[in-house]
């Protein structure tokens, strides 16, 4: 196995097709996912491409060292949708002065990110290496990073951006193989229901790469040279130059993977691979793009039309989705047995069954530490196929098979794969007393009624016995008796079962 390729392959969605997983610098692996618009608590299909690609990240962790892997996610917090729930939210205050603008937009993204952070938190993500803004790389900036309105201006240089009604706009037939990620022809893009029909640009896929602000909008100075002539609008920036911005201040002008959802493809990321190429004179943005596919819940596209849209935030503390809340793991688990690219089909279900393996296998673990020396080599192989993690979830399975015979090497094996995918991150104990506790139990009490149904089996008193046990199952309280390997004695487990 040679230094640069350690067994990974991806589909690349760029050329349709599985490829060797071969990055340009083996020590600094690079990684660029689009992050979340901060207008309002993420959803569950925002949960599916941040739990996808936190998989990946821990992967290349894993193959090339901590230390030689750049995870890039951006967090957009400029965007229309984010300008109307300010006035929505704060436009009392706005009006009456106490509130400009702008402190209204950074109360709701500050809000929001915060609580977006708190969610993958709980959903078992690493952070990101960096985890830039939008709005601190509008402007050209003190340490030189990559900024939106110098990237423009290359793009104007070259003769790929044109001024047009107070606009900046990217001049789409100037990039010969525009629509190349997508396999969308130029020349098949005419105006309809998805372009909109714009008189003042030159071509109807033409995008925003700069647009002006109204005096009720947020904005900033935008200084430009046209035509040998210098001007300012006070405008924001397009979506997709955001991104093309961000990457490139952080890992470069061609790095090696660009991900994110089966939606954003067109035109979120074929716009920002037009912008790059096309400012920095490069072949291509990212050597591998990834996509996960759709998720849908309970069978019907989310929307709260259908009244089944729920954000993470709802599925972890409310008891909106199954009657219940549901632990962090059990989201994970329940994305993941799917293959990132396949369709995913959320449901209660779904999730039952999730909590089921899982409960199993902290049964399996107990309190085993484990390292990464310990990954089991049948799982790790089936992740550096695509991130195939149905059949590393097939491998978890086997491993919690062995574990009956009472080998803790297996039990290792089987909390550290676990771990690889983010998952079995606490003890046995830890697990179900967390669960204990976000059902309204007190464990001690439950153990104190163990110890007495013990006493009274001992004691031959069955009734007793049985009396308390299926007091404790008519609180959701279920028991599972088993034979300590060791004294041969009766033992008691117990788990919280909804």
């Amino acid at each position: 196995m040679s230094e640069a390729f350690r067994g990974l392959r991806v589909y690349n969605t760029l050329t349709r097709r599985q490829e060797d997983f071969v990055p340009l610098d083996a020590g600094n692996v690079r990684m660029y996912v689009c992050g979340p618009t901060v207008y309002d608590f993420a959803h569950i299909g925002n949960a599916r491409p941040v739990i996808v690609f936190d998989v990946l990240f821990r992967l290349l962790r894993h193959l090339y060292g901590a230390e030689h892997v750049t995870y890039v996610r951006n967090i957009t917090d400029v965007d229309d949708k984010i300008n109307a729930r300010a006035l929505r939210d704060f436009g009392g205050e706005i009006e009456a002065g106490r509130l400009t603008l702008n402190e209204a937009i950074r109360k709701v993204t500050e809000t929001t990110a915060r609580q977006f952070h708190a969610d993958v938190e709980a959903l078992g993500c690493l952070k990101p290496t960096a985890e830039p803004r939008a709005t601190e790389f509008v402007l050209p900036r003190a340490d030189g990073k990559t900024d939106m309105v110098s990237l423009i201006q290359t793009l104007i240089d070259r003769g790929h951006a044109y001024v047009a009604k107070g606009e900046i706009l990217f001049d789409t037939a100037s990039m010969p193989d525009y629509g190349e990620l997508s396999k969308r022809r130029l020349e098949d893009q005419q105006a309809g229901a998805r372009v909109a029909v714009d008189p003042h640009k030159k071509n109807p896929s033409d995008f925003v790469l700069w647009k002006e602000s109204s005096a009720q909008e947020p904005g900033w100075e935008g200084r430009f040279v046209v035509e040998g002539r210098e001007i300012t609008i006070r405008g924001r920036p397009g979506w997709h130059i955001e991104c093309s911005a961000m990457s490139a201040a952080y890992l470069g002008e061609i790095f090696d993977i660009h991900g994110g959802g089966l939606d954003l493809i067109f035109p979120h990321h074929e716009n920002e691979i037009a912008q790059s190429r096309c400012a920095h004179g490069t072949p291509v943005m990212a050597k591998y793009w990834m996509h996960n596919g759709f998720l849908q819940v309970e069978g019907r596209k989310m929307a709260k039309s259908e009244g089944n849209f729920v954000t993470i935030h709802e599925l972890l503390h409310t008891e909106k989705f199954g009657g219940r809340s549901w632990p962090g793991e059990v989201l994970r688990l329940a994305m993941l047995m799917t293959h990132y690219r396949e369709p995913l089909d959320f449901s209660v279900r779904k999730l039952e069954e999730a909590e089921t393996v899982l409960d199993g296998w902290y049964r399996a673990i107990g309190d085993v530490q484990a390292e990464g020396s310990d990954i089991s080599s049948d799982m790790l192989r089936a992740l550096q196929d695509d991130l195939n993690t149905t059949g590393a979830i097939a491998a978890l399975h086997e491993l919690r098979a062995e574990t009956a015979k009472g080998d803790k090497e297996v039990r290792r094996r089987l909390k550290a794969s676990g771990e690889l995918l983010g998952i079995l991150q606490k003890t046995e104990e830890e697990w179900f007393s967390a669960k204990a506790a976000s059902a309204a139990v007190d464990p001690a009490a439950i153990e104190e009624r163990i110890a007495a149904r013990l006493a009274f089996i001992r004691e031959k008193n069955f009734a007793a016995a049985d009396a308390i046990r299926d007091k404790l199952s008519g609180q959701g309280v279920q028991l599972m008796d088993y034979k300590d390997p060791e004294t041969g004695e009766r033992r008691t487990k117990w788990e919280v079962k909804r």
